[in-house]
C-alpha cells in the first residue's frame, strides 16, 4: 500500500511537472525565491503596525514564531529523519521531469518548507485580519503559487507539498495563539497598573 503510494506520488509529480512552457521557467524561477515576495512581507508589517499600533508587537512575536517553527521543524527534524531525496536529485526520476537552467535546490524533500512557512503566514495573516479585510484570504492563493513553484520546478512531490500545508497551519495556530495570549496578558497587566 505505502509503495502505491509513493508511486502514485511520483506520476502525480511526473503530470504536474509535465505542464510547462517556456515563458513560465523564468517565471516560476522568480517567484520560488523568498526574496521576491520580500516587498508583501513588508506590507503585511505595516498593515500590522497600521491596524495594531503597538500591539502589533505582540503579532509581530506570533509571526516570528510561526516562521521559525515552521522553519526549524522542516528543515532541522523532519527533512533530516526522513531523508526523502528531492526528485530533482533522485536517479530514478532522472529524464523524466522538467528542471530549469539547472536548478535543483538542496537538502532534501520531505516536508517542503516552502509550504509550511507561506501556509502558516497566510493563516496568520488571515485570521489576524479576517474582519476588517477580506482580501487577506487571497494570501491562501499566493501560499499555492508560491508552493506550486516547487512541483513546477521539479524540486518536491506532491506530497511533500501536502505535508509541508498541514504543518505550516498548525504552526500559524501555535503563532496566533501565542500573539492572542500575549496581547491579553498585556491588556490584563495594563488594567492592573491602572489606577
Amino acid at each position: 500500500m505505502f509503495e502505491q503510494l509513493v508511486q502514485w506520488d511520483k506520476d502525480c509529480l511526473i503530470f504536474l511537472n509535465g505542464l510547462h512552457a517556456p515563458w513560465l521557467d523564468p517565471v516560476m524561477l522568480l517567484m520560488t525565491h523568498t526574496l521576491f515576495w520580500l516587498p508583501l512581507y513588508l506590507l503585511l508589517i505595516f498593515l500590522l503596525f497600521r491596524k495594531f499600533k503597538r500591539q502589533a508587537w505582540f503579532l509581530l512575536i506570533g509571526v516570528v514564531l510561526t516562521i521559525v517553527l515552521s522553519d526549524q521543524l522542516t528543515s532541522e527534524l523532519i527533512k533530516p529523519y526522513f531523508a526523502r531525496l528531492r526528485p530533482s536529485h533522485d536517479p530514478a526520476m532522472a529524464g523524466l521531469l522538467h528542471l530549469v537552467d539547472g536548478y535543483k535546490a538542496d537538502s532534501y524533500s520531505f516536508s517542503s518548507g516552502h509550504a509550511a512557512n507561506t501556509f502558516g503566514l497566510a493563516l496568520f495573516f488571515w485570521f489576524t485580519f479576517r474582519k476588517v479585510n477580506k482580501f487577506m484570504a487571497l494570501l491562501f492563493a499566493w501560499a499555492g503559487l508560491m508552493t506550486y513553484t516547487r512541483i513546477y520546478l521539479g524540486v518536491h512531490y506532491p506530497a511533500d507539498i501536502l505535508a509541508g500545508i498541514v504543518l505550516g497551519l498548525c504552526c500559524g495556530a501555535i503563532g496566533i495563539a501565542t500573539s492572542h495570549y500575549l496581547r491579553a496578558w498585556h491588556a490584563a497587566r495594563t488594567r492592573d497598573a491602572t489606577p
